[in-house]
């Protein structure tokens, strides 16, 4: 048998495409270069080079390329200089080799040094128990607070990763398209890269639901014809009365981003063919300064001559600039063809702030402080809620958790402006309460908040603020925080603060809820461990102990459900002949367990579905009801042993960016005629005997068990939902199929 040659490296050639993409980076960085930059920048190169002379991406192709790519980003996409290009060009130098911190500081200085140690900290973010990883996101911010390069370097990083994950297996491509999902491209949101923000959403949807991709790029690409000539009819007038009025303009016609589309189908439930608002035009203006606010509302002006807007639908965030640092004016019009036509107008120095962010106020700061005001502001509120996070009780892994639900709620939020009695502004997130205000101006106001005026109307204190409103609070010495106030703040400062102020009241209830599980189970005759108490703080879904003391103190939980416990943890360890999954912590230990009952093949570290039912405990989610033909992944649970997910499900991303050791890979075996549960939805238009031609359909011609058929008829449309029992995904198709051809039927969708 003839082994297939190794592919032949040709280092030379390796060489030469190194020396010209390290050439196109001095290129790009040339206009923010002065005195000794390039000198410097070609020190960190050669250190990076030689630090990684004999390391290889998984794709095959030379390490070095990496960094030069960050490098590039940073420089050409964010608009960074030259010590982030310097840290980009090492960020992985003392995750990697022997180098060190302090190697770095005498060789590049103390800033550079800084950058990368913020760098090698968190390059384990996401390598860790959701508690671990957390603690880790919580430093990351700390560095955000301290240099915000280190996260636009992180970014750029992410970026590049996630633009070469084709060469990484598809449990890994899952895995880090999740993360960037549920954290860099909300933080990139945030920080007012807008092009990178949606770059990195589209990526994640071509590598998790590559099919929902691949539909809407094609349909872009063949509406592309008649999307053009729909612009130019569009943008005509608009353009002579620009070139009439004087004023230096650039129009562009862009569809929005893939996932922006695919997530408007998903939410619209509409075909592509009925969504509307594919594209936006933008108007540019190459105007200064002093001149930014006047020119834009003159190009408003021109749009509305010839176009309707809709009032509901214009934004100015001229006058009032986003937290991000974002400047535009939005309306949305009619066109003459009957369709909404979302119109941005701003200037050349708003446009670059909206696609390269925080790095593009630096740029500008000598000129206009403004523009970097509202992300400095929003830096320094995340240093204080860092701060009140540090201050918490040691081993509250809670803490960091809870932190970065917080954090993550604030990244996408848009944000409403209301005044104080003397008329100072106030900018909160969208949502925000008369309580969320409260605690906003001071801790004390908060805490002894009573209720509100709002527009000199009272009002109580889970009143939603409106833009515009001028809000009175009304505090009183006998006011105490309650956990009741949590359910109607929305921003993480009253958050962090609520929960603090609470906190010793807490405590007497722990005393006492720890008291009465360990009387309970002297009755019982358990012996009270650590393992013990863990046990019944997962059994009781308790997130700490602390928090399953206080549950049974305060009353929530009757302390005779121990008595359930005892029995149903008795039953646990009776099972027999089934492998031990009590004993199995994360995905890596069962993977090993599955190696040992599978021995030598291929597939030994996977879960499969339908061989492993008599040897290990596994439940199909009821989140996504999986059925034998999904693309479906394992996750080891704390009490529930191991669930069987849609790669497609609803929590998935949360599931393997928060846990990623838990999750398994897992595929389907024989399944024995196994039938599984899954739900369909039908809508058309009613007429007499439908509903008889849909089971007969189901049940004459496909010989399926219903479990439940639900239809509603109103005004001569109807819907049904129908759960049914299927061997797998192509049975369900065959069905769906049918079903589709019943006269009447216009639609059919699986629903979880």
């Amino acid at each position: 048998m003839n082994a297939t040659a190794a592919p032949v490296i040709d280092l030379e050639q390796e060489r030469q495409e190194i020396l010209k993409r390290y050439r196109r980076l001095l290129r790009a960085a040339k206009p923010y270069l002065k005195d000794n930059d390039a000198k410097l920048i070609k020190k960190a190169f050669n250190t990076s080079a030689e630090a990684h002379k004999n390391m290889r991406r998984r794709s095959g192709e030379p390490y070095i390329y990496h960094p030069l790519a960050v490098a590039q980003i940073a420089v050409e996409e964010i608009g960074l200089g030259t010590t982030s290009i310097v840290a980009a060009l090492l960020h992985d130098v003392v995750e990697d080799t022997d180098t060190t911190i302090a190697d770095i500081e005498r060789a590049f200085g103390e800033k550079v040094a800084r950058i990368i140690d913020g760098l090698t900290k968190i390059s384990g973010i996401f390598e860790y128990g959701s508690s671990q990883q957390a603690e880790n996101f919580r430093k990351m911010l700390l560095t955000l607070s301290d240099d915000v390069r280190v996260i636009l370097i992180k970014l750029a990083d992410r970026l590049h990763n996630m633009r070469t994950l084709d060469s990484m297996p598809r449990d890994k491509q899952l895995k880090i398209a999740s993360e960037t999902i549920y954290i860099y491209a909300p933080l990139a949101h945030r920080l007012g890269l807008n092009a990178i923000k949606s770059e990195l959403e589209d990526l994640y949807l071509k590598y998790v639901e590559p099919e929902a991709y691949k539909d809407v790029a094609k349909k872009l690409r063949e509406t592309k014809t008649s999307r053009d000539r729909f612009i130019g009819t569009f943008i005509k007038p608009i353009e002579d009365d620009l070139i009439a009025s004087g004023l230096p303009y650039y129009i562009k016609g862009r569809p929005k981003s893939i996932y922006s589309i695919w997530n408007k189908l998903s939410k619209s439930k509409k075909p592509f063919e009925e969504i509307y608002d594919l594209f936006a035009v933008r108007i540019i203006l190459g105007v200064p300064l002093e001149q930014e606010k006047a020119a834009c509302w003159r190009a408003y002006s021109i749009v509305t001559d010839h176009y309707k807007p809709n009032p509901e639908r214009l934004k100015d965030w001229i006058s009032t600039p986003r937290a991000n640092g974002y400047e535009s004016l939005h309306t949305t019009v009619m066109s003459r063809s009957g369709q909404w036509v979302e119109v941005q107008i701003r200037t050349d120095r708003m446009n670059e702030i909206a696609e390269k962010g925080y790095a593009a106020h630096w740029k500008y700061k000598g000129n206009d402080t403004r523009t970097a005001a509202g992300l400095d502001s929003w830096i320094g509120q995340v240093r204080e809620m860092l701060e009140t996070t540090e201050k918490g009780e040691k081993g509250d892994k809670t803490a960091a958790i809870e932190f970065l639900d917080d954090f993550r709620s604030n990244l996408y939020s848009e944000e409403v402006f209301v005044f104080t009695p003397k008329g100072e502004l106030k900018v909160l997130q969208r949502g925000a309460t008369a309580l969320d205000f409260a605690f906003d101006i001071h801790t004390q106001i908060g805490a002894k908040c009573m209720a509100a005026k709002v527009n000199n109307v009272l009002v109580p204190l889970s009143h939603v603020l409106q833009n515009g409103d001028q809000v009175e609070v009304i505090t009183s010495n006998k006011q105490k925080p309650n956990e009741d106030w949590l359910r109607f703040v929305v921003t993480s400062k009253a958050k962090t603060k609520i929960k603090d102020l609470i906190k010793e009241e807490k405590k007497q209830y722990i005393s006492d809820g720890k008291d009465l599980i360990s009387k309970r189970l002297k009755i019982l005759r358990m012996e009270v461990t650590n393992e013990l108490t863990n046990q019944i703080r997962a059994y009781f879904g308790s997130k700490t102990t602390s928090d399953l003391y206080y549950r049974f103190g305060k009353g929530h939980i009757d302390v005779k459900e121990l008595n359930k416990f005892k029995s149903d943890k008795e039953a646990k360890e009776n099972r027999a002949n089934k492998l031990n999954t009590d004993t199995i912590q994360d995905g890596k230990s069962l993977g090993k367990e599955l190696k040992k009952i599978h021995g030598e093949r291929s597939d030994a570290d996977m879960l499969l579905i339908g061989e492993d039912m008599d040897k290990i405990d596994y439940t199909l989610a009821k989140c996504c009801n999986p059925i034998a033909g999904d693309d479906v992944f394992g996750f080891v649970t704390v009490t529930d042993g191991i669930k069987i997910h849609r790669v497609s499900c609803p929590n998935a991303v949360e599931l393997m960016s928060n846990h990623g050791n838990r999750i398994i890979k897992a595929k389907w075996t024989s399944q024995q005629e196994l039938a599984f549960l899954a739900g369909l939805r039908i809508t058309g238009t009613d007429r007499m005997g439908l509903v008889n031609d849909v089971t007969r359909v189901i049940s004459n011609e496909l010989n399926i068990n219903m479990r439940s058929v639900t239809i509603d008829s109103q005004d001569g449309i109807f819907e049904g939902n129908i759960k049914l029992y299927v061997h797998d995904t192509s049975h369900l198709e065959t069905l769906m199929r049918k079903l589709a051809s019943v006269d009447g039927v216009f639609d059919v969708v699986r629903f979880d």
